[in-house]
């Protein structure tokens, strides 16, 4: 398992999802702005799943620069507020430019500590982590972002709704009997 997942959700939830995702990645913004808000609602607000993100870092060198930021980001308790960010600029305005100095701009956008953002970034503090991170994922079978897996179960792509709460409904019900 690759080191460390960046988690939001409650501690104790029944229920754990893990996304490998790429910031690049089309799909993985869809999933983000249309699918991630009701999870929100049904599941992590309710404390019933804890949600995980691992980078998987693969569609070129911008890829890996943003996941860098993701991590920079949480250095300051700031990465959802960044990935949520990105994946918006990705998905509604179409625009996938994550060169390090438009990420550095973006963290500045976000009001985060920018002398400290922009020395983790030129120091490229977390660059073979986020690859190593990305060989991790590879070598447990994850090809395609975004990939998921929850409670051990996978699901792959930016699946509808219906197809994520299915599967944890199924389950939490398992879990109860």
């Amino acid at each position: 398992m690759p080191r460390r997942a960046t988690f939001r959700g409650d501690l104790d939830a029944p229920i754990t999802m893990i996304e490998f995702s790429d910031f690049q990645c089309p799909y993985c913004g869809r999933h983000t702005v249309e699918t991630v808000p009701q999870l929100d609602e049904a599941y992590i607000e309710a404390g019933l799943v804890r949600l995980g993100y691992y980078p998987l870092a693969f569609l070129g060198e911008q890829s890996l620069w943003a996941a860098e930021a993701g991590e920079c980001a949480a250095d300051q308790d700031a990465f959802w507020s960044y990935h949520d960010f990105l994946f918006n600029r990705m998905a509604v305005e179409g625009q996938r430019d994550f060169t390090r100095e438009n990420l550095k701009l973006f963290a500045e956008e976000l009001q985060l500590d920018t002398e400290a953002f922009n020395a983790c970034m030129d120091e490229q503090k977390y660059a073979q982590q986020i690859m190593n991170d990305t060989s991790s994922a590879q070598s447990l079978g994850v090809r395609s972002t975004p990939t998921f897996l929850i409670d051990g179960w996978a699901v792959v792509g930016a699946q509808p709704y219906e197809i994520f709460s299915a599967t944890i409904d199924d389950l939490l019900t398992q879990q109860q009997q």
